[in-house]
């Protein structure tokens, strides 16, 4: 396996000549994205399932409720707590101890025979899942800084796929075999990965760990946004996006499952293989990212996404306009998250996981924000309510765009190096 390794990734004398990356082939990028997107599935199979789960462990409305909210949870948590320890710890290690306890938790969910335990695994699942952050902070480290955007574009496509197509395969599954068996078979997935990524990985990328014990690791998390301008500019883009991105995904299965289209569960799922175009925006950004274009791309994106809540604001009369609003919002998500991300790892590479799980933080308080607003709002001013609300949230994120551009500094450079500010 030692051969296999060295084929997939190989170490090269980095051009300053002081140090050496690891220079990743698209397999092993193939490899880390689709860990990202198996893992953060987890996060979203049980959407599809609650009543079906509810009806089986006898469970109250309120109760089945809190599944998805112990799950997002468990993983805001897992943001803070567990994925800074990827700048400390042995990564390949903890990546494959975080998906072996993830295995664990996924049997528990899939053999609950009473809903505490249920619930139990569920929040444990939602805690380990944050090995999707813990995969792209490697990543990033792995590649070299000319190619760090278009490593993290690729990586995050797994994870959108993951998101977008998470909801329409465990409804597959649960009406094919129950839905213990989507929990099943993702033990039976992540068992594997975690063999493949400890028999693939290197143990670190490019920079050593740190030497701070554990409370000083998550103290230096908070110095780095006092610290970093930047970082506190990235994590409101991504707030003020991903509640837009949660407002139309959390809200859009209530107008298609009315009059006139009454459209099933399966046809509503299937939705979010049109979605998944927006995993091309990820790949696209993250190439710009690398020419230096990351100011134009993130304004391009959220003027798309401003523009996105004008075709999608038709979807009670045509679905050809719902169709069309959401590929150019998943585009505009997608790109402005993938040059988020490709910014702030570039600013302390050896914080890599701190950063991101930091940022992540904010991109969790958006998408609970959007969730929130957006279904409690659809039940007393209807779908035109929620169309106005995502607007409002892309015209924000626009808005600080137009103000900060010119303030925060950037580099015309088509490549990033260690320490660069963009």
């Amino acid at each position: 396996m030692t051969g296999n390794r060295e084929a997939v990734t190989r170490r090269v004398e980095a051009r300053n000549g002081e140090s050496s990356a690891f220079v990743m082939s698209r397999g092993v990028v193939l490899l880390f994205a689709v860990a990202c997107g198996a893992a953060v599935a987890n996060v979203y199979f049980s959407q599809p399932l609650l009543v079906t789960i509810g009806h089986d462990l006898a469970m109250s409305p309120a109760l089945v409720g809190s599944v998805v909210t112990l799950t997002h949870v468990g993983y805001g948590l897992g943001l803070f707590f567990l994925v800074p320890l990827g700048d400390m710890a042995d990564r390949r290690r903890l990546i494959v101890a975080q998906l072996l306890l993830l295995v664990a938790a996924l049997a528990v969910v899939a053999s609950a025979p009473t809903a505490a335990i249920l619930l139990a695994g569920i929040a444990a699942t939602g805690l380990l899942a944050v090995v999707t952050q813990t995969l792209v902070a490697f990543a990033a480290s792995l590649a070299p800084p000319a190619e760090r955007g278009r490593v993290v574009g690729l990586v995050t496509s797994g994870v959108v796929i993951g998101i977008l197509l998470a909801r329409t395969a465990s409804g597959l599954m649960a009406d094919l075999a129950g839905w213990r068996s989507v929990y099943l078979a993702s033990a039976a997935l992540t068992a594997l990965l975690a063999l493949v990524l400890h028999r693939v990985l290197p143990h670190h990328g490019d920079t050593p760990p740190t030497t701070l014990r554990y409370g000083k690791l998550l103290r230096s998390t908070i110095t780095l946004f006092a610290r970093e301008r930047l970082l506190r500019l990235r994590a409101l883009f991504a707030l003020l996006t991903f509640a837009a991105f949660s407002t139309l995904w959390s809200s859009v299965a209530l107008p298609l499952s009315e009059a006139p289209y009454s459209l099933s569960h399966s046809a509503i799922g299937a939705l979010g293989l049109i979605g998944a175009v927006g995993a091309l925006a990820a790949t696209v950004a993250g190439r710009l990212n690398d020419r230096g274009l990351s100011r134009q791309t993130t304004g391009t994106a959220l003027a798309l996404l401003a523009v996105s809540w004008l075709p999608l604001a038709f979807t009670r009369s045509s679905l050809w306009a719902l169709v069309i609003g959401v590929i150019l919002l998943d585009l505009a998500v997608q790109a402005v998250h993938v040059t988020n991300q490709t910014l702030i790892c570039a600013l302390h590479p050896e914080a890599g996981s701190r950063l991101i799980g930091g940022y992540m933080v904010f991109y969790s308080i958006g998408s609970a924000t959007g969730a929130i607003a957006s279904t409690s709002l659809y039940a007393v001013a209807g779908w035109g309510a929620v169309c106005a609300l995502g607007a409002a949230f892309s015209c924000l994120g626009l808005a600080l765009w137009a103000l900060t551009r010119h303030t925060t500094p950037d580099t015309d450079t088509p490549t990033l190096t260690e320490g660069a500010r963009v």
